[in-house]
């Protein structure tokens, strides 16, 4: 179609208003090409293939804040202040914000590009019959430029519907990183705790160790025990004391890594946490729910739904390159040789018209383009189906493991009572002159480790919880339950991660 003339006065004839308007009405109403995305029904296992006493499946689990259930409020304000100030949390913001504007820059290319410009030249020629020095000739243009690509075949609105799922994929994104975070400040805090209890089993048992060797020194002397008892009470005392620095050189290094997770520096925490606290204690039931409550809590798979989306929706943006491109195009402004001509209605230029584009030869790169996409979205798909079951995998292990930490800390337990009414034995009976001091040595041995192991074991425990708490991918309140009463009270997610629109 013939556009309109460069000459300010003259007409030709241009797409009417009602012909623009029609045509925008076609590209608002046109069904996009490629596939309308609908999210796969994946069959998750009906049950766990393992629950262990104090667990139940089944039911509604509260996960958004699970950390209360251990009802420690030190554990409780560390979680807060993760929250609020860990820097991967602090990444995972800027990561949002990034996404949300590459989703803007999508998006504008629904919309009409409008540029402005000018030029003011001198312009010389010295062609014949210009005299020797040249014709020199001013030229002054200024106006406004429009194009705007209609998106006929629904090219554009697949590329936002890609842009809309990456959105939503960075939430889930930050969203794991919440629940490792929360988990970490969790574990780091319980492995502080448990340390501390072990510190002090070794210096009690240190303790009574030296009032051993001082009794069997006192023994020696009244010719009532021989150097050998006292020699080797000496020598325990020193295994015992040797436990303490690596104890203590653990203890300092959860204390360094809890700091950074609250964004601060690695000493930031030992002064406050300096005073030993009891090891958290699990509650007495958790509800671990079903299988099937992974999809909607766990952030990787839901992040790995949206990334099967996005890449459902590039294969329309790449199918769209078949068709043809509408543009209509226009610009307006003022041309002039003088400049007080310049602003004159007389010197007004404009051009409107629509412009067609469609590629015919390009050597297979669409098509090829499109088979990308598509094997794209079928690894898209895989991944999703893997992404659950590594989530049940995950669940099943943390079960798994309570469970049989469970029952060791319960043998545990039983074995320091056992040995604690073996070495008063022992003690009564080497006191009494009926048994060598040996067995002593062996009951306080035996004593001592198996109070450690169990202070070992009850920190494994709580660790354990925290890990199935973990692999539920609790620490975040869903939007599908964010109306419900957990939801005040889970702790703030990075700021700008809210659901991405549809």
């Amino acid at each position: 179609m013939e556009t309109a003339s460069l000459v300010p006065g003259r007409r030709s004839p241009v797409l009417g208003v009602p012909a623009v308007l029609l045509a925008a009405a076609l590209a608002a109403g046109c069904t996009a090409v490629g596939r309308t995305y609908v999210k796969p029904a994946l069959e998750a296992p009906a049950s766990w293939t393992s629950t262990p006493e104090h667990t139940a499946s089944g039911g509604a689990p509260d996960l958004a804040t699970w950390w209360k259930a251990f009802g420690d409020p030190t554990l409780d304000a560390l979680i807060d202040r993760a929250a609020a100030a860990n820097l991967d949390l602090r990444v995972a913001q800027a990561r949002v914000r990034e996404a949300r504007a590459l989703r803007g820059i999508s998006a504008a290319a629904q919309w009409p590009k409008v540029d402005a410009g000018a030029t003011a030249q001198r312009l010389r020629d010295n062609l014949p019959p210009a005299p020797p020095d040249g014709i020199v000739t001013p030229y002054y243009q200024a106006g406004f430029d429009a194009a705007w690509e209609l998106d006929l075949f629904g090219g554009v609105r697949r590329g936002v519907e890609a842009a809309d799922a990456d959105l939503g994929a960075t939430v889930e994104e930050g969203r794991g990183v919440l629940v490792t975070v929360l988990a970490e400040v969790a574990r780091n805090y319980v492995e502080a705790r448990g340390l501390q209890r072990q510190l002090a089993v070794a210096r009690e048992t240190a303790g009574a160790q030296r009032e051993t060797v001082r009794v069997t020194r006192a023994r020696l002397e009244a010719g009532l025990s021989s150097e050998f008892d006292a020699t080797r009470a000496e020598a325990q005392l020193a295994a015992f004391d040797a436990q303490i620095p690596a104890l203590d050189s653990s203890l300092q290094r959860a204390l360094h890594r809890l700091a950074v997770l609250l964004g601060q520096e690695p000493g930031a925490l030992t002064a406050s946490l300096s005073t030993p606290g009891p090891i958290p204690a699990p509650p007495p039931g958790v509800q671990v729910g079903l299988p099937s409550d992974l999809l909607l809590r766990r952030p990787d798979v839901r992040r790995a739904e949206r990334d099967l989306a996005a890449a459902t929706a590039r294969i329309g943006v790449a199918e769209a390159d078949l068709f043809p491109r509408l543009s209509l195009t226009g610009s307006f402004g003022f041309q002039s040789g003088t400049f007080e001509e310049f602003s004159a209605w007389s010197s007004r230029i404009w051009s409107f018209g629509p412009a067609v584009r469609w590629p015919l030869f390009e050597g297979g790169r669409v098509r090829a383009n499109i088979r990308v996409q598509n094997a794209r979205q079928e690894q898209a798909l895989l991944r999703y189906e893997r992404a659950l079951l590594a989530a049940v995998e995950d669940v099943d292990n943390a079960l798994v493991s309570y469970g049989n930490e469970e029952r060791r800390r319960r043998s545990l337990a039983d074995a320091v009572a056992a040995s604690g009414r073996a070495l008063a034995t022992a003690d009564a009976l080497y006191g009494a002159g009926l048994s060598e001091y040996l067995q002593v040595l062996d009951a306080q041995r035996s004593l001592h480790a198996a109070q450690l192991q169990l202070v070992q074991s009850e920190t494994s425990v709580a660790s354990s919880l925290v890990g199935l708490y973990k692999a539920l991918g609790g620490g975040w309140a869903t939007p599908e339950a964010s109306a419900g009463p957990s939801a005040s009270a889970s702790p703030r997610e990075p700021k700008g991660q809210e659901k991405a629109r549809p």
